[in-house]
């Protein structure tokens, strides 16, 4: 079994209001200054991480749980495709949350791939190996130049959408994680007091297709 790494915490952009007390925040954005970046829409899901030979959630809890089984189906169809000690991140949106998904792609969308020396790919490449894999990406709000005015006018529609997710497109180590990759959250994000963990299973739903 290849080593198991934990996916970093994101830290909130200044503006972002959802971010708690116990919640990282960047200082300022000077980080991405210079930088071409992708905003994604960010997904209300559980944080999922695939390898060849398994996946665990980002707490690498070990427990099974119902809202797990979809994409542990989809790791043993997929994973042989991943190089050993590479890993594939993304959003298990099989069970609901706190928003409702109708009509999605995929219960696995992917935003990023990280390979044996622990670098993030660049957004290019997470295109292709998306479709290698065969899973969506987020959908795409912008990308182009880092303009801080651009970001923050962003409409984001928040009865549908949880928040934004800003990354810069080029590669980068683990250890830089918290300089090219930020979020912004709406307030009150969180609609439920019971952890969805413990509820019963309500399935987001997917495209039809004929």
């Amino acid at each position: 079994m290849s080593s198991r790494v934990k996916y970093p915490r994101t830290p909130h952009l200044p503006w972002s209001p959802g971010a708690s007390d116990d919640d990282t925040r960047m200082a300022d954005v000077q980080a991405f200054e210079g930088h071409e970046v992708v905003v994604s829409e960010k997904l209300d899901g559980e944080n999922t991480t695939l390898y060849r030979d398994g996946l665990h959630a980002r707490s690498l809890d070990p427990r099974p749980h119902p809202s797990r089984d979809w994409v542990k189906g989809l790791q043993g169809r997929i994973g042989y495709l991943l190089p050993g000690g590479w890993r594939a991140c993304g959003e298990n949106l099989y069970a609901r949350h706190s928003l409702a998904y109708e009509n999605l792609a995929s219960y696995f969308y992917l935003f990023s791939i990280w390979d044996d020396t622990n670098t993030c790919l660049s957004w290019d490449e997470t295109l292709l190996w998306a479709e290698e894999l065969g899973v969506p990406t987020p959908e795409e709000l912008y990308r182009g130049p880092w303009d801080e005015r651009l970001v923050r006018g962003l409409e984001v529609d928040e009865q549908r959408m949880e928040g934004y997710v800003v990354r810069t497109t080029v590669a980068f180590p683990f250890a830089a994680f918290s300089s090219h990759v930020a979020k912004w959250v709406r307030m009150n994000h969180v609609q439920t007091d019971e952890h969805w963990l413990h509820r019963a299973v309500v399935p987001n739903t997917l495209e039809e297709r004929g």
